[in-house]
């Protein structure tokens, strides 16, 4: 037996809504890629969404429609995927990371003014294990600054801040579609926003920079016509992708229940455990769990995780923090320290958590948790 720590969760439903794409006229760049952004953007309460084939490529596009360019600056966490900071890279700017909060693990409010210079120009939250981050505080920050706010929500689909679906409350927020996440079209992304003008940049920036829109091009020679405006990539999602996501979203309350179902259980398997620490949840949001997280003693870490793994479990460790990978050692970042995410790195271990994992497997990880830690 093998339990991994996140898998896709697909039906017959899934199924068919793929197999009728591939029996259809559109394979791509057809009427699934509206219906999904449609479906997602009224689901978390947002104006316009675009779709595109990774949550990297829709932090990318957030980044561009931004104007972020050389000597820019922008802070996230470095407890993240390392596209959380990449996108900001690929577009000449400069990551700066601020710490995170010892107990909710997401960036901490305080630290990002710590870090805010003349050159920084924008914000990027991580609603990390699907959490949501303080974004009262955060908005407040960004605001008193004028800094624009790009959320990356790869783990947060589906999950509360104070009543509100995360993507309806910053100037863009990004989510992924990656198979072990709230819901999956394979490998895929979106951004969503309330923005015209950035909704527009948005879609130039995923489709080469080219429009045909009559009324962004200097001039129209005809039906066929067509304007590069800007230099933008082939970031497009197929309709095979969509038509799966569109399913999806049928199913992501259900999904989500199951997951906090999950949690819950943990959290009460786990709650006189000396030695692990689990997860504490900000009052008035609800998490999207995407990842259920413990900490253990950083000196037996390792053990505890091989271990596990030996007895047919996929723990994992989300994540390194993004400064120390030799990439940004070797560029610019060798002195970079954040002490609570390097705390929090050290002693983390990732648990089995998604739609179909069932109570008796759940029961495994816990039990032989409690007899390696």
């Amino acid at each position: 037996m093998y339990i991994p720590y996140g898998h896709q969760t697909i039906d017959e439903e899934d199924i068919q809504a793929v197999v009728d794409v591939l029996k259809s006229d559109y394979l791509t760049t057809g009427p699934k890629i509206t219906e999904f952004e449609h479906k997602v953007a009224e689901y978390v309460g947002a104006k316009y969404a675009v779709a595109v084939n990774s949550g990297t490529a829709a932090l990318h596009i957030a980044c561009l429609a931004a104007g972020i360019s050389e000597g820019d600056e922008v802070i996230t966490s470095p407890i993240t995927f390392a596209a959380s900071s990449n996108c900001v890279l690929y577009c000449g700017g400069t990551p700066v990371f601020a710490d995170i909060c010892s107990d909710t693990y997401n960036i901490d409010p305080k630290e990002i003014e710590k870090k805010i210079t003349p050159n920084t120009k924008a914000i990027i939250p991580v609603h990390y294990t699907g959490q949501p981050c303080d974004m009262d505080a955060i908005t407040e920050v960004a605001r008193k600054h004028n800094l624009m706010v790009i959320e990356d929500a790869a783990h947060a689909l589906g999950a509360e801040y104070k009543g509100k679906k995360i993507g309806s409350l910053s100037d863009m927020t990004c989510f992924s579609f990656h198979p072990v996440k709230p819901i999956t079209t394979g490998e895929g992304g979106m951004v969503v926003t309330n923005d015209d003008n950035l909704y527009e940049r948005l879609q130039l920036f995923r489709s080469h920079g080219i429009t045909r829109d009559e009324a962004l091009m200097t001039e129209n020679q005809g039906p066929w016509y067509y304007q590069q405006l800007e230099l933008g990539f082939n970031y497009r999602i197929t309709d095979i992708s969509c038509a799966l996501g569109a399913s999806q979203m049928n199913k992501l309350d259900s999904f989500l229940a199951k997951r906090a179902e999950i949690a819950k259980r943990y959290d009460e398997a786990f709650a006189d455990a000396l030695e692990i620490v689990t997860p504490k949840q900000l009052i008035g949001c609800k998490s999207g769990w995407h990842l259920y997280m413990i900490q253990v003693p950083f000196e037996r870490r390792r053990e505890i995780f091989e271990q596990l793994r030996e007895q047919g479990i996929g723990v994992n460790v989300h994540y390194i923090p993004v400064y120390k990978h030799p990439y940004y050692q070797a560029h610019g970042y060798a002195d970079c320290k954040c002490e609570n995410a390097e705390r929090f790195y050290v002693r983390a271990i990732s648990l089995p958590i998604y739609p179909g994992l069932t109570e008796e497997q759940q029961n495994y990880v816990i039990e032989k948790i409690k007899e390696v830690v």
